[in-house]
């Protein structure tokens, strides 16, 4: 069955995420790096490093991926801003590979009027100079599915497909799919028709072997709005039974799936959103 969890702070240290992970019963974690509304960059110490690792063998080797800084933005048309982008995306992948993290999660930017081909071009050029400048073999960027909202690109799966084509290191990169953003792109995944369109658009434009990891938020937009808010499982415009279609896909059975939904520090949301999905497999 897929790997469930969550998204987690890494307030204290990276190796708390393991520890709230814990709390949740989640099976799979994603972290930020870092705080990921500063550019500053914190040192990474051996010792950080250290314990890092000894909490996630402590954790039974959960399936884990990083997610790259919202200030990042590769397709940027202002240079001294995509420059930054480009060293910063390049220290995640170096921290990644430093910590044994096999995806970092991207999404693929916003061409702020450029258009979408040049802003496509823009980022595949940023995404493969800091690909070269990291040297981050083991390291598989996932480009994020988006909603398209205002001019990010990666709402359509035609540009999800662009980035991975135009790249020169297309194969370190795989897609990661979020449930919102589908839904808000104009995805109908409540719909048993609807999802095997949807699957079946992903398999002709992308290859299913691409995704290899999901966000499992419900949307506060209506279908098809462009409105990127995620929602609680089963609290949104989405209903449940997208969920229910995706968790019993034999083709994402072993899939890890983490919650990007709001919570506070007790957690609790995220066990319920948990408990809601647990009781959608096999149903």
């Amino acid at each position: 069955m897929p790997r469930l969890g969550a998204h987690m702070s890494i307030a204290g240290g990276l190796h708390q995420a393991f520890e709230r992970l814990r709390k949740v019963r989640g099976e799979a974690l994603q972290i930020f790096l870092f705080n990921q509304r500063q550019w500053r960059v914190p040192e990474l110490t051996q010792d950080q490093v250290s314990r890092f690792l000894r909490a996630w063998e402590e954790g039974g080797f959960v399936p884990v991926a990083a997610h790259d800084s919202y200030l990042i933005n590769l397709a940027s048309p202002d240079d001294e801003l995509r420059n930054r982008s480009i060293d910063s995306f390049a220290e995640e992948l170096r921290r990644c590979k430093l910590l044994g993290i096999r995806y970092l999660v991207a999404h693929p930017g916003a061409h702020c009027g450029m258009g979408r081909e040049a802003g496509i071009e823009r980022f595949v050029l940023g995404l493969d100079k800091a690909m070269e400048m990291a040297e981050g073999e083991g390291v598989r960027v996932l480009i994020e599915t988006t909603a398209g909202q205002g001019t990010s690109l990666g709402g359509s799966l035609e540009e999800i497909s662009a980035i991975l084509q135009g790249s020169r290191f297309g194969e370190l990169l795989g897609v990661c799919i979020d449930t919102c953003h589908l839904f808000a792109a104009g995805f109908d995944l409540g719909k048993r028709d609807g999802y095997n369109a949807t699957i079946d658009a992903l398999q002709e434009t992308i290859g299913l072997h691409r995704i290899l990891w999901f966000h499992l938020n419900d949307s506060k937009g209506e279908l098809g709005s462009r409105i990127d808010r995620h929602a609680h499982i089963g609290k949104g415009k989405m209903g449940l039974e997208a969920f229910r279609h995706l968790l019993n896909d034999p083709r994402f059975k072993d899939h890890p799936m983490v919650l990007e939904t709001p919570k506070g520090k007790d957690l609790k949301e995220d066990r319920r959103n948990l408990r809601v999905l647990r009781s959608l497999l096999n149903a």
